[in-house]
């Protein structure tokens, strides 16, 4: 996604300046992207692609926008320039904006966010870190299972610009609150191919701005997916073959992640390293979210044909 076509952070909110209803109940001056506006594209694009296999059965109901209009919001906007400013002359040159997806529980929360902040979460501990966590623009599939579906079977993920600084890796599990040092500005679950940010508590509301609002319709087998319910029988499952496997991952990660998943195929056909191995290497470059959701799609394929 590129940024200018989605990033009205320095430049004021484009297009449209008036308010509209949400059907879905949002409140504090969201505007509605219109389909035919660049922005609806790009965000709808980021989001379909990165669901995988769900992408072509999800519906966009609506793509909506901040106006970051009264004294309020204004102010909220300016903070995230001075920190991005600051971030940046900290770490010489580059503060590390990027977007990230962050999935709500229900427009409550949506509302509650856009009015008063992010709120710290208790939930994550034992996950990694004590902190907001987001996902990459390029895998919403990350915040998918956050994003609990109203009684019409909509969900609604948040599309922030994020200041992430110098990331330092956060392993599973761990309890961790704050930057392990003023080196550090935020976490990260893997530094080669990111699949959450973490962003901590004390910066929850100084490196986070929301920017967008997306409500859409997934099917509602993702339940069976976020629970990770397929067993992910690699390399050798019986609903997909490891080199068909490859190739679907192909679609959505990154050049770089897909050039050491070949790489470690290569290194376990010349018997460098063992099965277990190599399983435990494409689990952590891919994601179980992202596996499974591959693993599902192919065995209910399978299963219409037969």
């Amino acid at each position: 996604m590129e940024r200018s076509q989605v990033s009205d952070c320095e430049s004021g909110i484009s297009g449209s300046t008036h308010e509209v209803d949400s059907p879905f109940g949002f409140e504090n001056g969201l505007i509605r992207v219109d389909e035919g506006e660049q922005a609806y594209h790009s965000i709808k694009q980021k989001l379909v692609s990165g669901l995988g296999v769900l992408g072509s059965q999800t519906t966009i109901q609506g793509v909506y926008k901040s106006s970051y209009q009264g004294l309020i919001k204004e102010i909220k906007l300016k903070i995230f320039g001075i920190f991005s400013k600051a971030v940046e002359k900290k770490n010489g040159g580059s503060a590390n904006v990027e977007f990230a997806w962050y999935g709500a529980s229900s427009m409550d929360e949506i509302n509650a966010i856009l009015s008063h902040g992010f709120a710290p979460k208790t939930n994550n501990a034992g996950s990694y870190g004590h902190g907001i966590h987001l996902s990459p623009s390029n895998f919403p599939l990350g915040s998918l299972k956050s994003a609990v579906a109203d009684e019409n079977g909509v969900r609604h993920l948040l599309l922030c610009r994020v200041i992430l600084g110098k990331m330092e890796v956060v392993p599973p599990g761990s309890g961790q609150w704050h930057p392990s040092s003023e080196e550090f500005d935020s976490g990260v679950d893997d530094s080669v191919a990111p699949r959450k940010y973490i962003v901590w508590s004390t910066n929850m509301n100084t490196h986070i701005l929301p920017q967008y609002v997306v409500s859409f319709r997934v099917p509602a087998s993702v339940k069976g997916v976020q629970r990770n319910s397929v067993p992910l029988r690699l390399p050798n499952s019986p609903w997909i073959s490891f080199p068909a496997l490859v190739s679907a991952l192909g679609k959505f990660l990154p050049p770089q992640s897909m050039k050491l998943i070949t790489k470690y195929q290569k290194d376990h056909r010349e018997r460098r390293i063992t099965r277990h191995e190599m399983i435990q290497h494409v689990r952590k470059l891919a994601g179980d979210d992202l596996l499974a959701t591959i693993i599902k799609a192919q065995r209910d394929k399978q299963k219409s044909i037969n």
